[in-house]
This record gives C-alpha cells, structure tokens and sequence, in this order.
C-alpha cells in the first residue's frame, strides 16, 4: 500500500492506495467512525458492487451502516439532490463532528462533499473513490461543487476530506470506457508537470490499463503524488499552481457542452481530447514543438481516447464551441485564462489568448481532421 498526504496547514490528511481497503473499512477508518450509526452515500453501481464488503467491514466493528442512493452520473450533481441529500443527514442526526462516508465516482464525492461542507457550516467525509478518474483526481483536494442549468461546477465550495481509501480492487469492476476515462487524468500529470512518468506511460500504459498490479499501483500513486503536491502549493487556486490541473478542461468543457454534458462524452474522454487540442494549440502558437504534440496526440489515441474532434459527430463550428467557453468558471475580469504547453512536462498559464484565435483554431480542427 502506498500512502500519500496531502499536507495542509493544520488540515493534513492521507490518500491510501492500496488493494482490500474496503473490506478492512472499519479499521482504516476507525479514527473517523466516532458513533454506532455511519452515514453513507453510494451511486447505485458501487452499492451493487462494493455495498456488502463496506456493510459486512462496518458491522464487524460494531457498526450500523446508514445508506443512501444516488443515480449515477451528472444529472445527481443538482440542487435539488443536494437538498435531498442535506434534508437526510440531517434527518441521521448527523453533528459537526461527524463524518460522511461517500463511496462511488466523482459524482458521489462531488455532492457529498458539497452537502458536508455547508452541513451545520461544516462537517466531515472520506472519500472511497471507485472509479480511476476519482481516485486520481476528483477525490483529493477538496473541491466540491454541483451542476446549474449556467454550467457544470459553478456552485460549490473547498472542503477537505478527512481520508481518501483509493481501493485498486474497485477498478477491476469497471467497464472498459470509463476505465480509459480515468487514464486520461493519469495521463495528465505526465503532460503537465513530469516529463519522466509520461515516458513511463509511454512505455507502461497497455499495462495500467490491464489493471497489472505494480503498474497500476505506481500509476495511481504517483498521479496522486503530483495532485497533492499542487494542492499543497495552492490550495485554493489563487496563485496560479493549481490552475494547472486545469490542463485539457477549458477545451474539455466546451466539448462537454456542446455534448450535452451525456454519455456522448465522458468528462475524461473530454480531458483527453481537450489535452491534444491544447498541446497542438501550443505548437500553433509556436510554443511547442509539433513532435510533442504528437507524442500527446499519439499517447491518448493508444489508450482507446478521442483524439479528433471529428470522433465526436459534432456540427458546430469553433465559434460555437467558443461561446460555451464563456461560462467558464474560470473567467476573470472579462479574460479566461488557457493552460498551454512549452513542452511535456511543462504546462503555464497564459493569460493572453484570445477566444477568437481559440475559435480559428478550432475551426481549423473541425475541418482538418
């Protein structure tokens, strides 16, 4: 097992990564399960799944698990979910001191953490993130937020789990696509901020994705590693460091809408596909070399990920795709700032992009490839 902590002034807290931490829930978690009755929020494909070993954990210990059911995907992250969500744990009891228990993707630990965080102005959660995609990025950090009808994460708030248990036996019930969908986010780190493990998943992907023991374990541990480090550098995304997590979204997210936020495209499909078109933007702008944009290119179309805009079937133009640009959340003072690329390994924040050269671009895109 490997254990990551995210250190945070006064608010540390461990990412564990290893196999069979659900069903040693109970004690992994002991620290955190202060009363007999345990709240806890699953989608209903992780319940199905992972339910019995959490029950069967729970009451060993002297445990009674209390369970409430989400709906998978983002059509749960809304406020009429998180008003049902907070309408229950207060009806549980649940005090300040408490902590929420929410096992699934990065929907589940989206709306859980957001309805913990304004709880009686605060209560605590661990995350047991199920899915590849949560378990390197969504579940640690602390952002929280829920869909509204002007976009996707546009409310929400920084609250910090207590625990993450990355349990790598979970990936194993995972379907194919959405496991590819977690690895763009692996694939991620590589691209901005470590040209040597991007190497090594150059080289080591096929073997991430076969869900092999060392290799995953290193993947996941290592994705989580730079997460945290970046997190503990700016917590809050205020300085600029951890704006480049951001690496592939702004592109992603206007493809995300344009899609209808659906199964179309999945978030981490729409990462993946917006890390190329960010990588070849950079190389229009003569910022990257066109071999590394390649390599990009060539690293997320390996892993079974959209690497065309063409894949997609869309009909818009980039001007389109432009305008869904502008409900970034990231927007400030009338600008959106762009994450680019100098090369792999080596992601910046720029400041100066126009959305018009970015529609151009992607106008170029729709009819070129």
């Amino acid at each position: 097992m490997a254990v990551i902590p995210v250190e945070l002034a006064g608010r540390s807290y461990e990412v564990r990564v290893g196999r069979g931490l659900l069903a040693n829930l109970s004690e992994e978690a002991a620290p955190f399960l202060r009363k007999q009755s345990v709240p806890i929020v699953a989608d209903d494909n992780a319940r199905a799944k992972w339910g019995d070993a959490v029950e069967a954990s729970l009451r060993a210990a002297g445990n009674e698990p209390r369970w409430y059911d989400v709906a998978p995907g983002e059509s749960s992250k809304s406020w009429d979910s998180l008003a049902r969500l907070t309408d229950w744990l207060l009806a549980e009891g649940v005090e300040r001191g408490d902590h929420v228990l929410a096992l699934g993707g990065g929907v589940v630990g989206d709306l859980t953490g957001f309805a913990c965080a304004i709880l009686k102005r605060g209560c605590g959660f661990v995350q047991l993130p199920t899915t590849l995609l949560a378990q390197v990025d969504s579940s640690v950090g602390g952002k929280t937020a829920i869909n509204t009808a002007a976009g996707k994460n546009l409310v929400g708030a920084f609250h910090q789990p207590s625990l993450v248990l990355a349990d790598l036996d979970t990936l194993g019930t995972l379907p194919p696509r959405e496991l590819r969908a977690g690895y763009a986010e692996v694939l991620k780190y590589g691209v901005l901020g470590d040209a040597e493990f991007f190497d090594w998943l150059e080289a080591n992907g096929t073997d991430v994705l076969a869900l092999k023991p060392e290799a995953l374990e290193y993947a996941v541990a290592t994705s989580v590693a730079a997460k945290a480090r970046i997190v503990a550098e700016d917590e809050r995304e205020t300085s600029g460091a951890r704006a480049l997590l951001n690496l592939g979204h702004t592109f992603g997210h206007a493809l995300e809408a344009e899609t209808g936020f659906s199964d179309r495209l999945l978030h981490g499909e729409a990462v993946a596909l917006g890390m190329v078109l960010a990588a070849r933007y950079s190389a229009r702008r003569g910022e990257m070399s066109s071999e590394d944009a390649a390599r990009v290119t060539r690293s997320v179309d390996a892993a079974g990920l959209p690497a065309e805009i063409a894949a997609l079937g869309m009909t818009c133009n980039g001007q389109t795709l432009a305008d869904h640009m502008l409900h970034d959340k990231k927007m400030d003072a009338g600008t959106l700032p762009f994450i680019l690329l100098r090369g792999i390994g080596e992601a910046w924040l720029a400041k100066d992009v126009e959305l018009s050269d970015i529609a151009a671009f992607l106008d170029e895109q729709l009819q070129a490839h």
